[in-house]
């Protein structure tokens, strides 16, 4: 009888548990999340006297969030001078690649398309020295645009930047390629054959055609490349350094620490600025993902 009244109310003792355990898999996912917000907003005495993830009513300030956005201000500048021009580059490139090799028919393309998935294996580990002397040595930015560095006043730390980025786009236009290839394939051979036919030349078709159905995978990749861009720290270490052109992921090292005494709050409030950026491209973006994901 029980089981009858909740079938015809929509729910089962089957469909209670499901929804139980789901809901225990959310608190346990966002625990962690919640525990880091309090923590941001106690003093360090009340960090001390409560539990991570209980609020501290007598404690609460928002100092730690001031003092985070204080100390990676500057890194959070540079980090969007770095990340928004490699990653729009790095996906408008990789669509480029990706139309040349799927609509495009020319020998050698599949060998091509190869050394492009070939590219998105090698790990940063294994480029590390090469590129550092390539930088350095081979194609020393800061002697070569001087005259730049000294005409906006930015100083020849900022060539290191400029080296950042060109390599975050060369690096990211395998997986573009890789994402849009497969996003291509989909789209209607007949809209293109109809654009030849009528005298649209490779480009005219890529503008008019191919560029405008590309929004939602767009999304997708620019979501992808700015988190990874981001949220990189090896490349930075190597080819930035420390400096005035530091980037946010550089200057959240060692921030709230010191010899006596590690200000676990200043931490988490840094952390949750420097993740402010990629949540909200996630939230502007996030139903053209949803489309392109789909596709």
């Amino acid at each position: 009888m029980t089981q009858t009244r909740l079938d015809d109310d929509g729910l089962s003792l089957d469909r209670i548990g499901i929804y139980a355990i789901l809901l225990g898999l959310v608190v346990f996912y966002l625990l962690p999340l919640e525990a880091g917000i309090v923590t941001s907003f106690k003093t360090m005495r009340a960090y001390g006297q409560t539990a991570p993830f209980l609020p501290a009513l007598g404690g609460f300030t928002v100092a730690q969030w001031s003092s985070a956005v204080d100390q990676l201000s500057a890194g959070l500048f540079n980090s969007v001078l770095m990340a928004v021009p490699a990653t729009v580059f790095s996906a408008l490139l990789g669509s480029m690649t990706a139309y040349g090799l799927t609509n495009i028919d020319w020998r050698g393309q599949v060998g091509v398309y190869v050394l492009f998935v070939a590219g998105i294996f090698v790990p940063y580990q294994a480029v590390l020295v090469p590129l550092k002397r390539f930088w350095s040595q081979w194609a020393p930015l800061h002697i070569w645009l001087e005259p730049i560095w000294n005409l906006t006043g930015l100083g020849t730390d900022y060539a290191g930047l400029l080296a950042l980025t060109i390599t975050h786009i060369a690096y990211g236009i395998p997986i573009c390629t890789l994402l849009f290839r497969s996003y291509y394939k989909s789209v209607s051979d007949e809209m293109v054959e109809a654009a030849r036919l009528d005298g649209a030349s490779i480009r005219r078709i890529y503008r008019r055609i191919i560029l405008p159905l590309s929004v939602p995978m767009f999304a997708v990749t620019l979501i992808y490349q700015f988190t990874q861009i981001w949220n990189d720290l090896l490349f930075a270490l190597i080819i930035v350094g420390p400096g005035d052109a530091s980037v946010i992921t550089q200057s959240l090292i060692g921030i709230g620490q010191s010899e006596a005494v590690t200000n676990f709050p200043l931490q988490m409030a840094a952390a949750f600025v420097t993740a402010l950026p990629t949540l909200l491209v996630y939230i502007f973006f996030g139903e053209q993902f949803a489309k392109g994901v789909t596709a």
